[in-house]
C-alpha cells in the first residue's frame, strides 16, 4: 500500500458563459460591491462580464510576478472604496494579485480565468519584492468561485497561448513528483496531460477551435486541482527564482525548463514514463514534451526569453538557497548548473 494524504480545496467550479452567471454568483457569496481587478488589455471584458453589478472600484494595474507595491495599491484601493470581494477577470497575474489582495483582506475572490495556468484552484499565493519572490500556502486566496467560459479565450494571442497551456503542463507534469504527490494527484496530472496535449496543437492551428478551447480550460482545471494539492518541487522552485531575480516571463519559463527538470528526475519517478509519457503520445516524457513545444512553437531555450550566460552564476546561487530536500534526486550545484546551462543553450541534459 501506498501511504498518502489527501487534502481538498473546497471551490464552487462552473463551466459556462461567464456573461449572465457572473452577477448570480457573486450574489451566491453575500456581495454586493465587488473590486474589479484585471489588466488594461481585458479590462472592457472585465466592466462588461461584471455590467449588473454595483462594482466598488477598477484595478488594472497588474504586473508579471505581483510585486508587492502592486499589491499595496490594489489593497488601499479595496479599502477605500468599500469592496466586499474581488473579482478576477485574466490570466495567472491577474490571479495572483487578486490572491494577494485576499490574504491580506480576507475578502473572497470570484475568478473568471482567461488563459491556461490553473492557479485560480489552488491556495498558493506569491509575491515578489526587489529580486525575490515569495510563495506560500493559504485558505484565504483560494477562489470561493471560478467561471471557465471558452469563448473568453478565443482572442488570446497565440504566443500566450501556447506558453500559458505548457504551464499548465508543468502543473500536470510536477505533481507526479512534488511532496503531496499522491495516487489521486497522479490520476488528475495524468489526465490534465493527455487532455492538454490533444487539444493544443488544435488550438495553435485553429484560434477558434471551441471544443480544443474548452478542452485547454478543462486541463487547465485538472492542472491546477492536481498542483494545489502536491505542492511544488523543483521545476516551480527555479522557475520563481528566473522570474524573480530576472524578470523572466512566467510561463515562457516553465515550458522551457519543464522538459529538463523532467528529465532530470524520470530516473527516480517511473509514473514520468509510464503515465506521463504516453499521455504526450511518446516513448518517454523528455521527447513528448520537446516535441509537442516544437509543434506549437514555444520557446525551446532560457536564452530565447532574457537570460544571459552571465546570469548563470547568480541563478545557481539564487536556486540553491531554496530547500530541495523532498525532492525525488538529490539535487545540489552540479545538478542546478547542469539543468540551467543545457535549458539556457537550448541542448539536450
Amino acid at each position: 500500500m501506498r501511504p498518502f494524504t489527501y487534502e481538498t480545496f473546497a471551490a464552487r467550479v462552473v463551466f459556462g458563459r461567464a456573461e449572465g452567471a457572473l452577477a448570480a454568483e457573486v450574489g451566491r457569496l453575500g456581495a454586493r460591491h465587488p473590486l474589479i481587478v484585471t489588466t488594461p488589455r481585458t479590462a472592457p471584458l472585465a466592466t462588461t462580464l461584471a455590467g449588473p453589478l454595483s462594482v466598488a472600484g477598477v484595478f488594472d494595474g497588474v504586473r508579471p510576478h505581483v510585486p508587492v507595491e502592486t499589491v499595496d495599491q490594489a489593497v488601499e484601493l479595496a479599502t477605500r472604496t468599500g469592496a466586499d470581494a474581488v473579482l478576477s477577470v485574466g490570466g495567472g497575474s491577474t490571479t495572483g494579485t487578486a490572491k494577494a489582495i485576499a490574504l491580506r483582506t480576507s475578502l473572497p475572490i470570484v475568478a473568471v480565468p482567461t488563459t491556461y495556468a490553473g492557479s485560480e484552484v489552488t491556495p498558493v499565493w506569491g509575491t515578489t519584492e526587489g529580486a525575490r519572490k515569495t510563495t506560500g500556502r493559504s485558505p484565504l486566496v483560494m477562489p470561493k468561485v471560478v467561471l471557465y467560459d471558452p469563448d473568453l479565450t478565443t482572442t488570446l494571442p497565440a504566443a500566450m497561448t501556447a506558453a500559458s497551456a505548457m504551464n499548465a503542463m508543468a502543473h500536470c507534469v510536477e505533481a507526479f513528483y512534488a511532496p503531496g504527490a499522491n495516487p489521486v494527484t497522479d490520476l488528475v496530472a495524468a489526465e490534465g496531460v493527455r487532455v492538454i496535449a490533444d487539444a493544443l496543437p488544435a488550438v495553435m492551428s485553429r484560434p477558434a477551435d471551441a471544443a480544443g478551447r474548452a478542452g485547454l480550460l478543462y486541463g487547465a482545471y485538472l492542472a491546477g486541482s492536481a498542483f494545489g494539492v502536491a505542492g511544488s518541487g523543483l521545476h516551480h522552485k527555479i522557475c520563481h527564482v528566473l522570474g524573480g531575480a530576472f524578470g523572466l516571463p512566467h510561463a515562457e519559463t516553465h515550458t522551457v525548463l519543464l522538459p529538463y527538470v523532467a528529465t532530470f528526475n524520470a530516473p527516480a519517478v517511473p509514473a514520468l514514463r509510464t503515465r506521463v509519457a504516453p499521455a504526450l503520445g511518446a516513448d518517454d516524457v523528455a521527447h513528448g514534451l520537446t516535441g509537442l513545444a516544437a509543434r506549437i512553437g514555444a520557446p525551446v531555450s532560457l536564452a530565447q526569453i532574457g537570460l544571459a550566460e552571465d546570469d548563470v552564476d547568480t541563478a545557481v546561487r539564487l536556486v540553491l538557497e531554496k530547500d530541495f530536500g523532498d525532492n525525488p534526486r538529490p539535487v545540489g550545484e552540479p545538478e542546478v548548473r547542469g539543468i540551467l546551462t543545457a535549458a539556457l543553450r537550448g541542448e539536450s541534459l
